[in-house]
C-alpha cells in the first residue's frame, strides 16, 4: 500500500489552490470570452520564470516565480491598454503572444545546459514541488480571491454591459485590465504545478465545463471549483502508479468531464 508522504501532501494543496484560481479566474475567462488570452499570458509567465532562472544561475538569486509574475502582469496591462486604444483585443493577444514566445525560447535556449529546470517549466510536477512553490501559490492566490471578490460585480458588470457601466460612473476598460491581471496572476500560480502547455486545460476547461453544467456565474464558479479538483487530484493518484507527471493526467481527466457535459440537455 503506498503510505502519503510530504511530496504528495504538497501536490494535494496545490490541487487545492489550482482549484480556486480556475473558479475564480477560469471562470472570468469563460464569460469575459478571453480563453486565447490565457495562452499568451502562459507563455510570457513561462519567459520571465526561464528569465528568473537565467539571472539566478549566472548573476544573482532571484526567484523564477517573481519573474514569471511580473512578465505575466505587464502582459496583462498590455492588453488592456491596447483594448483601451480601441486595437482589436484578438490582434493584440496574438501580438504579444509571439513576442513572449520568441523571448521564452530565447530564454530556455540561454540555460540550455539546465534542461531539466527548463522542461519542468514547460511540463510542470505536482509531486515536486517545494514548500518555498507552495507559500508563493499561496500568497498568490490570497491576491487573487482580494482583487475577485472586491472588484467581482463591478468586473461582471464592465464584461456583461459596458456602456451602461461607462453611463453610470465605472470605467470598463480599467476593470477589464484588472481582469486580465487577476487571469495572469492565476495562471502563474497553475505553472508551476502543472507546466505551461497545460495551464489551459486546467484553467479553462474545468469553467467551461462548469458552464455548460451550471448554466449562471455562481455555479459556475462552484462546478469548476470540483471538476479542478478531481481532476487534479485524479492526476496526482494515477501518478502514483505510473513515470508519467500529473499534469498529463489532470489534463486528460478536465477534458474528458467537459466532452461528457456536451451531452447535458
Amino acid at each position: 500500500m503506498f503510505t502519503p508522504n510530504i511530496w504528495v501532501l504538497r501536490g494535494i494543496i496545490a490541487v487545492f489552490l489550482i482549484s480556486v484560481v480556475a473558479a475564480s479566474a477560469g471562470s472570468f475567462s469563460i464569460f469575459q470570452k478571453s480563453t486565447f488570452f490565457v495562452s499568451g499570458i502562459a507563455h510570457s509567465s513561462l519567459a520571465g520564470a526561464a528569465l528568473g532562472i537565467y539571472i539566478s544561475l549566472y548573476f544573482f538569486p532571484i526567484n523564477p516565480f517573481i519573474m514569471a509574475m511580473i512578465f505575466s502582469v505587464l502582459f496583462a496591462v498590455a492588453i488592456g491598454i491596447a483594448s483601451h486604444r480601441k486595437e482589436n483585443i484578438e490582434v493584440a493577444i496574438g501580438i504579444m503572444f509571439s513576442f513572449s514566445m520568441s523571448l521564452a525560447i530565447l530564454f530556455l535556449a540561454m540555460i540550455k545546459e539546465y534542461a531539466s529546470v527548463a522542461w519542468g517549466l514547460i511540463i510542470g510536477d505536482l509531486l515536486l514541488l517545494s514548500s518555498q512553490d507552495l507559500i508563493w501559490m499561496l500568497i498568490t492566490v490570497a491576491l487573487i480571491l482580494l482583487i475577485f471578490f472586491t472588484f467581482r460585480r463591478k468586473i461582471l458588470f464592465s464584461i456583461f454591459d459596458p456602456e451602461v457601466a461607462m453611463v453610470q460612473g465605472i470605467n470598463p476598460y480599467l476593470y477589464e485590465t484588472l481582469l486580465f491581471i487577476l487571469i495572469a496572476l492565476g495562471v502563474v500560480v497553475l505553472l508551476k504545478g502543472v507546466g505551461a502547455i497545460l495551464v489551459y486545460a486546467l484553467l479553462i476547461v474545468p469553467a467551461a465545463a462548469a458552464k455548460r453544467i451550471a448554466g449562471s456565474f455562481e455555479g459556475t464558479i462552484i462546478y469548476s471549483f470540483f471538476i479542478s479538483l478531481i481532476s487534479g487530484l485524479g492526476g496526482i493518484f494515477l501518478s502514483l502508479f505510473t513515470s508519467v507527471v500529473p499534469s498529463a493526467y489532470a489534463g486528460l481527466i478536465a477534458t474528458f468531464i467537459y466532452f461528457l457535459s456536451l451531452f447535458r440537455k
